[in-house]
């Protein structure tokens, strides 16, 4: 639903340009807000994507394309988006990758990836978002935990140390501005269908010579009691719901999304 509760807000979301990134991206634009996209895809795809949504919402969009794992482009990416659309009034920490291994054979650079991008990435653009923030007594800092950053899985040591560490950190955050008019808070998805989930689907159905359904099936039955995917809409509205009035007093709050997931 198009709306004006965010008009004249800036908006940055890392890795936007698909998945739950640009659902969320999606649902602040619809509220009013300007975007700021990051992510990795085709020029020409991120051009086009700029303009629909600007047109759709008559909201301004910007992009950057930073590597996540670099501290010098990250900040590159926030000076840079604050020149192009002004002060950054709500982060969205979302960019992630995933690798799936025992930890006795979990590769190191992958490890290493991980963490700088899962988690190193968020204290980069928090710490140069919050001085700012701060000045203007007002931001909202929303950080894409998972369920996994409230419980574990086997083969994710990596992801789940990460997302760990993004709701800790979100503790921090929201502590060390509880007194001021800017919020911290994670959001927790379960099963959500982006392109990181789908090559796990993918990646089942292969192994058991099973139909895609039957992959996403089995999938969310062993984790999900629900039996659905979340979708990057549903988290997106959750998102605004955090950036609004009504949740200046949510702070350091790990919100699960995920179909029952943790409640087992």
């Amino acid at each position: 639903m198009q709306g004006t509760s965010l008009k004249g807000k800036n908006a940055l979301v890392t890795g936007s340009t698909s998945g739950i990134g640009l659902g969320i991206a999606r649902s602040l634009a619809a509220q009013g807000a300007n975007i700021a996209f990051n992510g990795f895809g085709d020029a020409a795809e991120i051009a086009k994507l700029q303009a629909q949504l600007a047109s759709e919402f008559g909201v301004k969009t910007f992009y950057h394309g930073a590597d996540m794992s670099r501290p010098e482009q990250i900040a590159d990416m926030m000076q840079a988006a604050e020149s192009g659309l002004g002060r950054i009034d709500i982060l969205v920490n979302n960019a992630g990758i995933q690798h799936v291994a025992n930890i006795e054979d979990f590769p190191t650079d992958k490890w290493d990836a991980i963490i700088a991008i899962n988690l190193t990435s968020a204290f980069h653009t928090t710490r140069l978002a919050l001085p700012s923030m701060k000045a203007a007594n007002w931001g909202r800092i929303i950080n894409i935990a998972s369920a996994h950053g409230l419980v574990a899985s086997a083969q994710k040591s990596a992801y789940v140390a990460a997302k760990h560490g993004i709701v800790g950190l979100t503790k921090v955050t929201a502590l060390e501005t509880a007194t001021t008019g800017v919020t911290c808070n994670a959001i927790c998805p379960g099963w959500v269908l982006t392109p990181l989930v789908q090559k796990q689907v993918d990646a089942r159905a292969a192994a058991g010579g099973l139909s895609i359904d039957e992959a996403k099936k089995g999938l969310l039955a062993e984790k999900q009691p629900s039996g659905e995917f979340v979708t990057p809409e549903q988290l997106g509205a959750l998102a605004v719901f955090m950036c609004s009035d009504a949740a200046s007093q949510v702070r350091g709050a790990a919100w699960n999304m995920d179909g029952g997931w943790v409640a087992q």
